[in-house]
């Protein structure tokens, strides 16, 4: 599998390149849509478009098992600063996370799958928006499990790019992979007065900065040491003039977890540690906002994908992959069947990282067959296990 992907090279190369030009926002991948449903019709796999809204899913066999392969195709709201000829032509767009790359390594396992012989059904998914969130507060997984893409599927496997790790390799973990993220909005109410007269009033300055001090302690003497969070107060506002003391403070942030029940622990120390603001003669309007669910790889559907790499690539090209902070909505996929979310490699030799969410951001190319021969050969695998379980 891996010799005929990367026959096909310069293919994947060519159509990665094509989306990287044109980079589309999410909910807005019409163009890539269009790309992606034409090269599956030329390999002959039925087509839905318009899934989830923008989403394309392509249906390869007619009956058994069925395994789904995910890749997302949002770009992101940064203007590109690489002088290469496959720059973004769209002015403060980019694909800055690689999912360009994704497309291509999937429709690459679509070319390789469609000449393969079968054990089941291999549903390919486009999904549009990983990156954010419509008007009603839902992703494009969300979009695409709504649409029923996920209805009668037995595993699902997705990649992502990783600057980390050097092309050829692959990194993945059972148990818990992404964490949940989640968005939180405060408002810390006070009492207006004159600057010159602080007593008759009270202050949310102040209140905000009790509030912002209790915050910081949850994580290190609220949640046992042995489990994971994160708050991060990503903004503050408050005050309009300097000799008035004012009456609200805006904070807003991120909470990140990986345990169900660390998240709801950590809602429950938000608020009491807003409650500081109303034990000193203010009060609080405290709003959380659930995001996504941490992304957690089954254990048995992982071996199974790290066997297939240790066959295909080698066991020094598999490596042991660390949980990360990061969110990633492919968790809402996982939750409808087993899931095994891995990291493909996609660093340059001898070169710094090219971090994601980066206007430096890009891939070595080299890895692209590799991800395609992956979740082929995972797919077909995975089929053929399941017809003679």
């Amino acid at each position: 599998m891996l010799q005929r992907a990367q026959a096909l090279r310069e293919r994947l190369i060519e159509i990665r390149r094509a989306i990287h030009r044109r980079p589309e926002l999410g909910f807005q991948e019409f163009k890539t849509a269009r790309l992606v449903a034409d090269v599956l019709t030329e390999l002959g796999i039925k087509v839905e478009t318009g899934v989830g809204l923008t989403g394309v899913v392509g249906h390869l066999g007619e009956k058994g098992p069925t395994i789904a392969l995910r890749a997302d195709m949002d770009a992101l709201p940064i203007q590109e600063l690489n002088d290469v000829p496959y720059a973004s032509q769209v002015p403060g767009v980019m694909h800055a996370c690689g999912h360009d790359a994704h497309v291509a390594c999937l429709l690459g396992a679509a070319m390789l799958l469609a000449e393969t012989e079968l054990k089941g059904r291999v549903r390919f998914i486009f999904q549009p928006s990983e990156e954010g969130q419509d008007e009603e507060g839902k992703s494009g997984a969300m979009r695409m499990v709504e649409a029923g893409v996920m209805e009668g599927v037995d595993a699902v496997v997705a990649l992502h790019t990783h600057t980390d790790a050097l092309a050829g390799t692959i990194g993945l973990r059972s148990g818990p992979m992404m964490a949940a993220a989640d968005t939180f909005r405060a408002a810390i109410l006070g009492q207006a007065c004159h600057g010159a007269y602080p007593h008759k009033g009270t202050d949310a300055i102040v209140l905000a900065a009790q509030v912002i001090m209790a915050i910081q302690t949850i994580v290190s003497r609220r949640i046992r040491p042995l489990d994971s969070g994160v708050i991060t107060i990503g903004t503050i506002q408050g005050g309009t003039k300097t000799n008035i003391v004012t009456d609200r403070v805006e904070l807003a942030g991120t909470i990140r977890s990986f345990k169900p029940e660390i998240r709801q622990q950590l809602f429950a120390e938000l608020e009491r540690a807003c409650g500081v603001a109303r034990a000193l003669g203010g009060d609080y309007d405290l709003r959380i906002t659930p995001g996504y669910p941490a992304t957690a790889n089954d254990e048995a559907l992982t071996e199974f994908v790290r066997q297939v790499g240790i066959d295909l690539l080698g066991p020094d090209k598999v490596n042991e992959a660390e949980a990360e902070m990061g969110a990633e909505d492919f968790s809402f996929l996982a939750a409808h069947a087993p899931g095994c979310f891995f990291r493909l490699g996609v660093g340059f030799p001898g070169q710094e990282p090219r971090r994601g969410h980066n206007p430096y951001f890009d891939i070595n190319e080299d890895a692209l067959p590799v991800g395609a021969a992956v979740l082929a050969e995972v797919a077909r695998r995975y089929l053929a296990s399941r017809s003679t379980a």
